[in-house]
This record gives C-alpha cells, structure tokens and sequence, in this order.
C-alpha cells in the first residue's frame, strides 16, 4: 500500500529561500531618501547600486528612435509578431459596463475604469527583457491606462541607458516616457516622484528581492500587481512524457538565476531516471551552464515521485507554481482539474518558453506559492470597478424601512435618519 500524501503539503515542497521581510529593513531608507530628496537621491543610488553616472534619469527621445532604428530586422520582426499576439489575448479581456436593475427605479451599474498612471518595471540584471516591455505595456494600454512610464536599470555598457533593445521594444509600443532607473530606487521614484518623473498610481513588473521589498512597503501608497519572487516551473509528467522535452523545459526555466525553481512531479520512476540522465548532457551543451547547474542543484528544485496521477495534482495545486506543463496522456482533461497555477501549458507543444514570448498570454505571473490567490498580469490589473447607485425616490421609499432597521442593529440610527430624511412621512415605529 503506497503512504499518503502529507497535510502540509506547501511546507515540505521545494521552494526557494526568499526572505522579503529582512529585504524591507534595507529599502526603507532608500525609499525615504527618495521621498524626501528626489532625482539627487535616485542618482546617487543608482552610481552606489549600480555603478553608473547618470546626468537624467530620463531617456532621451533620441536613444529611443535610434535604438529602434538599430535594431536587428529579426529581432524587431518577432517583436512585432509578439505584440500583435499579445494585443489578441488581451484586447478580448477589457471588461464592459453591467447595469442590474435591483428594483423597478432602482439600479446598479458597475463601471470599468482604468488607472490613472502607471509606471512598469522592466528587470535589467543577468539578462534583457524586452519581452516584459511587452507583456507590462500591453494590458496597460488596452485597459486605456492614460499615462505610463517604463524604467529599467542603468547600464554601465550602454552609457547610463537601459539596454538598446529595451529601448527599442518601447518606441515599437509607441512609449516616450522612460528612464534609466532600477532596483528599489525605481519603486520609490514612481511611488513618491521626482522633479523629473511624476508620481505613479500602481507599479507592475517583475524584479529581484529589492525590488519585491520596495513594493511591499510601498504598497498602499501605490497599487502593486504582485511581489514576484524566483521565476519557477513545474511539471506534472506521466511515463508518456518524453524525458528529452521535460529536461529541456526544467533548464529553460532555471536559465533565469541561480535561485531559480524547476520541480518536477510524475508518477513515473522510469521517467524520473531518464530526465536526471538527460539533464547533464544538455545543462552542458547551454551557454549559462553554471548559472543552470546551481538552480537545479538548490533546494528550490527537485523531482516528486507521487503514486497517481490525482496525487500529482494535489502536489501541483499545493506547490502553486507560476508556470505549470502538464505532459500527461489527456493532458486537456488533466489541465482542467488543475486550480492553482499562474499559466498552464498543456501537452509537449506549448512549452513554457512559448509563454515566454509569443503565445499571447502574460508572462507577469504570481510566484512563491501566490498562484492559489492571485493571477498573472491583465488588462484587469489596470481597471478598477466602481459601483454607481441610481434609486428613484419611489425606489428608495420601497427600500427605507429595511435601511432603517438594519441600521439599528448595528446601532448607527443615523444611517436610517438619512434615508427618513428624503421623505415627508416617519417609517413605523415598529419598522424603525
């Protein structure tokens, strides 16, 4: 008899360290020092953290045509392809006005509105991202986001600049407003403004452990989409799988650091053993070789040998990964019964990488176990719904003796005073 799965399943999973909370002690006068001396502090900041000079935080309007103008034909080629996909998928997200009618006279309208302004974080450390300018700018624009910022780290190599194809994918998007700023000085700007950047109502974007800090002590003054810790993935695998395919979407993934995730759960041992003799032949044959090995050798990675394909589902839906595979037999059917993953990617064709790029979907996606409460980045991400109350005085008077009773079990007769007040006549006494 095979043993059960234990209760705390999110407990004993592989899991990155990630101690946000000790990183909040270390922004906290980074993040002062920005509120209280502007552009002066974000420069300094930037030639401490990231040892570049710079005269502006803003990018000059020519870096961006002439970045574009530069830019490899292929490379802006499946930009473009990237955005047009991306604009698909979320255009088809916006949301419409919904009017109820509660009552005869009385209705409710919830309308859909975007944020004021938004500033985007595009990451900028071991490798370049001009995928997250499209992924963060997209659903911005689609929502009807009015206002919005794109900033990205200085680069010493590029003269204080953001990397060139960074600054190309912006000017593809039609974004003028960019700076060279990262890291938890980046969060602030937007948070606090400068006298070269105006405040921001909500920050989005993935970026490292400062960056996570800043946005959780800043949240609140401004929206955040999420904290966006480690990239991970997880596959759940059956003896079908094909071992060359699971090894080669584990590496992908860890490519991105060091701290990277790459769990894999499946029910086969044979499968488990064919994926750990594969993995040293082709981590060897990759470019970040040491940086791969170190991920899939961390404690946030593993193989997860479960009895049944419904145990792996429990194991998945505990480990709440940020990119799910699912290289199963029915791999559809399985998908479906999955609740708690950032993006799920079903059968040995729709490989995370494609995610990455240019399947349409978002790849701004909820990390650290965050995917069994919140969701990947969205035209939703940028709306806020308002509610709009429109009662006759017919409907309010059909309403006013519910208001005033509820009222007065919560001892707040005021509230049912204010609704009495519109009328020429007192509610019962045995109403009130």
């Amino acid at each position: 008899m095979r043993a059960s799965l234990p209760d705390d399943l999110r407990d004993v999973l592989p899991r990155a360290d990630l101690d946000v909370e000790a990183a909040l002690e270390k922004v906290r006068p980074i993040c002062d020092d920005v509120r209280h001396r502007g552009v002066a502090a974000v420069r300094e900041l930037t030639a401490r953290f990231d040892g570049v000079e710079i005269a502006t935080t803003r990018v000059p309007a020519e870096a961006l045509t002439r970045a574009l103008d530069e830019l490899d034909p292929k490379v802006r080629a499946a930009l473009e392809e990237s955005i047009r996909r991306a604009r698909l998928v979320h255009r088809d997200q916006r949301r419409t006005d919904v009017t109820t009618q509660v009552v005869p006279g009385g209705t409710v309208t919830e309308r859909w509105v975007p944020v004021d302004r938004v500033g985007l974080y595009v990451p900028g450390g071991r490798a370049v991202y001009p995928s997250s300018v499209v992924m963060n700018v997209v659903p911005a624009q689609e929502a009807g986001v009015a206002s919005l910022a794109v900033t990205s780290p200085a680069q010493a190599d590029f003269d204080g600049l953001p990397h060139p194809t960074i600054l190309a994918a912006c000017a593809l998007l039609g974004v003028d407003e960019v700076y060279s700023v990262g890291g938890a000085q980046a969060v602030a700007m937007f948070a606090y403004g400068t006298e070269e950047c105006p405040p921001a109502t909500m920050v989005t974007g993935p970026g490292n452990i400062w960056v996570a800090a800043a946005k959780r002590l800043l949240k609140g003054r401004i929206g955040i989409d999420s904290e966006a810790g480690p990239t991970e993935i997880a596959i759940l695998a059956d003896e079908t799988a094909d071992p060359v395919h699971v090894a080669a979407d584990l590496i992908s993934q860890a490519e991105h650091d060091v701290i990277a995730a790459a769990v894999l759960v499946t029910t086969s041992a044979e499968l488990a053993d064919a994926v750990e003799k594969e993995l040293p032949g082709q981590v060897s044959a990759t470019r970040h070789s040491e940086r791969i090995t170190e991920a899939l050798s961390g404690r946030q990675s593993g193989i997860v040998l479960v009895g049944s394909i419904n145990d792996g589902i429990r194991v998945v839906d505990a480990y709440a990964a940020e990119h799910l595979e699912i290289h199963t037999a029915d791999a559809a059917r399985i998908a479906g019964k999955i609740r708690n993953a950032g993006a799920i990617f079903v059968g040995p064709y729709a490989p995370v990488s494609l995610g990455d790029y240019l399947a349409g979907s978002n790849h701004v996606l909820p990390t650290g176990g965050c995917a069994c409460h919140s969701s990947g980045l969205s035209v939703q991400s940028f709306l806020r719904g308002i509610h709009v109350v429109d009662y006759t005085r017919e409907a309010l008077a059909g309403a006013a003796a519910h208001v005033s009773v509820l009222a007065d079990a919560e001892d707040l007769p005021a509230h049912g005073a204010a609704v009495r007040a519109r009328f020429d006549w007192q509610i019962p006494t045995e109403h009130a």
